[in-house]
C-alpha cells in the first residue's frame, strides 16, 4: 500500500512539477513585444450651403481626402517592472480641407499635417517604471494572491502587476496616453473618428501638431481609485510643429482621479480631470482691441508682441458606464478658459458628449461593434468677437461668424474581416461647423480599413 501511495504521489508530484513549471513561464515578465498597425481612411461630403468662406472653412463644393498612418509599437524589459518604448510612425494624405473647417474636427487619425508623400517621425520614445505596493485579495491561487496579469498590446509588455502600484513615466508620448481615457470612446482608429469623442474638446493639452510632446506622469493606483498627475512641454508656440526646448519654461500640468465602482452590478469609471496651461499666451480681447485701435483686420492671434505669460485653466469630467453585457454609455462635459487662445488642441471652450457602443455578440458577431455619439460645443464670448471680425485659429476661421454653437453627430459600424483586420462605415453630421449658423450642416461619410497585430 505504501507503494502505491508513495507511487501516486510521486506521480501527483510530477504533475504538480510540470504545472509550476508552466504557471512560473507564464508569469515571468515580456522580454520585448513588437506590434503594429495601418489605418486608412477615406472621408468625403457633397456639396453644402455656404453664404461665405474663409481661410479655415470647408469648401463648400464638397471634398474627398485619404490619409493613412502606420506604426510599430516596439518594447523591452529593462529591469524588474521597467520598459523602455519605441513608437516610429509613417503617415501619408490629408484630412479634409487639409485638418481645418470645423473645432470638432472629423478625423483623429489622420496626422494634421497632411503630405503628399510618406514621411516617418519617432512619435514616443519613452521608459515606464512599475513599482508594486501589494494589495489586494488572497483569493486567487493562480494569479498570486496580490497580483494583476497585464496582457502584451501596444506599448504594454506582458507580466504580472501589484494591483495596488505606481507607474512612472517619462519621455516623449501622448498626454491621452495616461489622462482622460474612456474604454467607449478614445481610440480613432479602432472607435470614433471625430475629435469631439476621443477626447474633451474643452482639454487643451500641451502636444506638438501631431498630438506628442515631453513630460513626465505618475499614476497610484488603489483598490477602487487611481490618482494620477503630470507635467508636459507645451508647443514652442501655440499650434506649432515644434515642442518648448526648455525645460519648465512653458509647460501644462494636469491632475486627474479615477473612481471605480457598480452601479445595479454593472461597471462604470468616473474621472475627474482639471489642468493649467502656463505659457506665453495671447489674450483674445487684447488682440481685438489692437485690431479695433489700429484699424487693421482680420485680428491676429499669432501676434508674438501681445503674448505674455499667463495660465488658461480647465476641467472636466470623464464617465463610461456598461449599462448591459456588451453595451456600454459614456459623458464627458467640461470647460476651459476662453479668454486665452487655443494653445495646441482644439477652438472649443465648452462642451458635453455622450454616445453608446455595443459590441457585436449581441448579434453573434463577437468582434463587430456598433457606436452612436453626440456633442455639442461652445465658445466663450470673446472668441465670438473675435472670430466675428475675421480671425482664425488652429481649426477654425469663416472671415466672418454669426455665432452659433457647434453640433456634431456619428455613428459607426465596425465589421471584423479577420482576426486583426476591421472596415469601419462611418457617418458624421457637423452642424454649424466653426460654430458659425451661416455654413453647413456638412454631412461627411467616410471609410476606414484597420489592421493591427
Amino acid at each position: 500500500m505504501n507503494c502505491q501511495s508513495t507511487g501516486a504521489t510521486k506521480e501527483e508530484k510530477n504533475d504538480d512539477t510540470k504545472s509550476d513549471e508552466l504557471k512560473n513561464e507564464e508569469s515571468k515578465p515580456e522580454l520585448y513585444s513588437v506590434h503594429g498597425q495601418i489605418t486608412n481612411i477615406v472621408q468625403g461630403y457633397p456639396k453644402f450651403p455656404a453664404l461665405y468662406k474663409g481661410q479655415n472653412s470647408f469648401p463648400a463644393n464638397g471634398q474627398a481626402r485619404l490619409g493613412s498612418t502606420a506604426n510599430l509599437f516596439l518594447g523591452v524589459h529593462l529591469w524588474e517592472g521597467a520598459g523602455a518604448y519605441l513608437n516610429p510612425e509613417i503617415d501619408v494624405g490629408y484630412g479634409l480641407a487639409n485638418s481645418v473647417g470645423a473645432a470638432s474636427y472629423v478625423n483623429g487619425a489622420v496626422a494634421k499635417v497632411g503630405r503628399a508623400a510618406p514621411y516617418m517621425r519617432f512619435q514616443r520614445y519613452f521608459l515606464r517604471q512599475i513599482i508594486g505596493l501589494g494589495g489586494g485579495r488572497a483569493d486567487d491561487p493562480d494569479t498570486g494572491s496580490f497580483s494583476e496579469t497585464l496582457e502584451s498590446t501596444q506599448n504594454q509588455l506582458a507580466g504580472k502587476v501589484d494591483r495596488d502600484r505606481l507607474t512612472l513615466t517619462v519621455g516623449k508620448f501622448a498626454v491621452g496616453d495616461v489622462f482622460d481615457d474612456n474604454v467607449y470612446a478614445h481610440d480613432p482608429t479602432t472607435g470614433f473618428l471625430n475629435f469631439a469623442f476621443n477626447s474633451m474638446g474643452t482639454f487643451d493639452y500641451a502636444a506638438d501638431a501631431w498630438g506628442y510632446t515631453h513630460g513626465v506622469a505618475l499614476e497610484w493606483k488603489q483598490d477602487w481609485w487611481t490618482a494620477r498627475g503630470g507635467l508636459f512641454q507645451l508647443s514652442s508656440i501655440p499650434n506649432s510643429a515644434y515642442i518648448e526646448p526648455v525645460l519648465g519654461r512653458q509647460f501644462m500640468s494636469v491632475g486627474e482621479f479615477e473612481m471605480r465602482y457598480d452601479l445595479a452590478e454593472q461597471p462604470g469609471v468616473l474621472k475627474f480631470l482639471i489642468y493649467g496651461d502656463n505659457g506665453y499666451l495671447n489674450k483674445v480681447d487684447e488682440v481685438v482691441a489692437v485690431s479695433l485701435l489700429t484699424g487693421q483686420f482680420p485680428p491676429d492671434i499669432t501676434n508674438n508682441t501681445l503674448r505674455r505669460r499667463r495660465v488658461k485653466l480647465g476641467g472636466h469630467i470623464n464617465l463610461q458606464q456598461q449599462i448591459a453585457p456588451n453595451v456600454g454609455f459614456f459623458l464627458r462635459a467640461g470647460i476651459s478658459n476662453g479668454r486665452f487662445e487655443t494653445v495646441d488642441y482644439t477652438d472649443i471652450d465648452r462642451q458635453v458628449s455622450f454616445g453608446l457602443v455595443a459590441a457585436g455578440k449581441l448579434w453573434d458577431r463577437p468582434k463587430d461593434e456598433i457606436g452612436a455619439a453626440m456633442a455639442f460645443s461652445g465658445l466663450a464670448g470673446s472668441r465670438v468677437r473675435y472670430f466675428a471680425l475675421g480671425g482664425t485659429s488652429v481649426y477654425i476661421g469663416d472671415g466672418a461668424l454669426s455665432y452659433g454653437g457647434e453640433k456634431a453627430i456619428e455613428s459607426y459600424y465596425k465589421l471584423n474581416l479577420i482576426d486583426g483586420v476591421d472596415l469601419t462605415v462611418d457617418y458624421q453630421f457637423i452642424g454649424n461647423p466653426g460654430h458659425n449658423l451661416d455654413r453647413g450642416p456638412v454631412n461627411v461619410f467616410g471609410l476606414r480599413m484597420h489592421a493591427q497585430f
